[in-house]
């Protein structure tokens, strides 16, 4: 396969079909939703068939246990790829909505039409559940979407896809106005990042390694986060209860995703308390604990942390946890060493919980609750293409609206300008 040609005819069918797509109306790309949603819940045996083929060969390469679970696409995953469908259609449609609007002096009128983007290009690894997200919301939005899936999951991307196209079919969208690239060879993302007269913004999702390479070779403007280094800080005025709840929680409830908690920070006012019951607790879910030496005074069966262990995304069962002098000493520690994804503090005193929202630079900071809500779905947008760390154009989960852009409209009646 010419690679570059391929991917060309890629991006110029997008580029057309994007012009579709936008003058759409609402009612038809929620047609096209709900559409989708029946042929996934149809194809239940051929995703399962598909996804199997899949895992199998994973497991065989010898894929670690984080990327395998991000994997697999289990009966309740497919049911949230439908509910996200399901919920994407019924949010609204941003498209064509004016804003702002005001009068200036010389009797026009000026606001901003909120508008696609166009041709929305998305790189992913291994979870074949994105496939669905990444288009609906691309749809719903008024883009076209070009979507790169990693090798893995190459049989069930191609199965959710002939869903996709069904639906779009149904819909008399054109087929086109969503592609799943259907080669592995790596060569297909170097086209894609480079082809701006085809493609307006690229969302990569994936590991470190392939955020930075999306990162450094685009030409091609990109919507990213590079990790998650999530932290949870349990302040002195915490509830025990809420703050043992929360803590496990954000660990254990999945190991492999950005949103979960790597580092726990603890006030050294309750550390002695807090700490044998967060390690009895740890323990029991199979955590390995790595702490500090302050903590490891408490609890001295935790296993020495090093300097490294403050900035990994173990993506795994293993909690960095560090003692720290207080809000100061927390707000310190996440400034220096978190990726701005999402922190969080467990507090019962007011003053302290806004100075934490106050100072702490992250997309989703939180109080009383688990890392793990940071998420597209969960903050009710339907689903989402994506966590952003940027500060510019879009940030924390990316949503319809952050993969739209404003124009400027006026209304006049014959004005000239003196």
């Amino acid at each position: 396969m010419d690679i570059a040609a391929y991917m060309k005819e890629v991006g110029a069918q997008a580029r057309a079909a994007s012009k579709h797509v936008a003058r759409s109306t609402t009612a038809v790309r929620n047609q096209a939703l709900l559409a989708m949603a029946q042929a996934l819940d149809a194809a239940r045996d051929e995703l399962a068939e598909a996804n199997q083929q899949d895992l199998s060969a994973a497991k065989a390469s010898g894929l670690d246990s984080a990327m395998l679970d991000r994997l697999e696409l289990t009966p309740a995953r497919v049911d949230a790829m439908i509910e996200g469908l399901l919920q994407v259609a019924g949010l609204a449609d941003p498209i064509g909505a004016i804003t702002d609007m005001a009068y200036r002096p010389s009797g026009i009128q000026v606001g901003k039409m909120r508008v696609p983007l166009g041709v929305v290009g998305i790189i992913y690894e291994s979870r074949p559940n994105v496939t669905v997200e990444a288009a609906s919301l691309c749809l719903k939005s008024g883009n076209a979407a070009i979507l790169r899936g990693g090798s893995e999951s190459i049989h069930s991307n191609q199965a959710i896809a002939r869903c996709i196209t069904s639906g779009l079919a149904q819909a008399g969208l054109p087929e086109t106005a969503v592609q799943v690239i259907a080669t592995t060879d790596r060569a297909a993302v170097g086209e894609l990042i480079t082809m701006p007269q085809y493609v307006d913004v690229i969302v990569p999702r994936g590991g470190k390694g392939l955020i930075e390479r999306v990162s450094r070779d685009a030409r091609v403007p990109v919507i990213k986060h590079l990790d998650g280094v999530c932290h949870v800080y349990i302040d002195s005025h915490a509830d025990p209860e809420k703050a043992l709840a929360v803590a496990v929680n954000a660990k254990t409830q999945r190991y492999g995703t950005c949103n979960t908690m790597e580092t726990l920070l603890v006030d050294e006012e309750i550390a002695a308390d807090m700490l044998p019951l967060l390690n009895a607790a740890f323990v029991e879910k199979g955590v390995e604990l790595r702490g500090c030496e302050r903590s490891r005074e408490i609890v001295s069966e935790m296993t020495p942390a090093t300097e490294a262990d403050w900035e990994a995304e173990y993506l795994a069962p293993i909690l960095a946890i560090k003692i720290v002098d207080g809000l100061d000493g927390a707000i310190a520690h996440i400034s220096q060493f978190s990726s701005r994804h999402t922190d969080s503090i467990i507090t019962e005193n007011y003053t302290r919980a806004r100075r934490f929202l106050t100072e702490v630079d992250s997309s989703s900071v939180m109080v009383n609750a688990s890392t793990r809500f940071a998420d597209g779905f969960e903050y009710g947008l339907g689903a989402e293409i994506g966590i952003s760390t940027d500060k510019i154009h879009a940030r924390g989960p990316v949503g319809l609206e952050g993969l739209t852009s404003q124009k400027y409209v006026v209304f006049g009646d014959g004005h000239i300008r003196v």
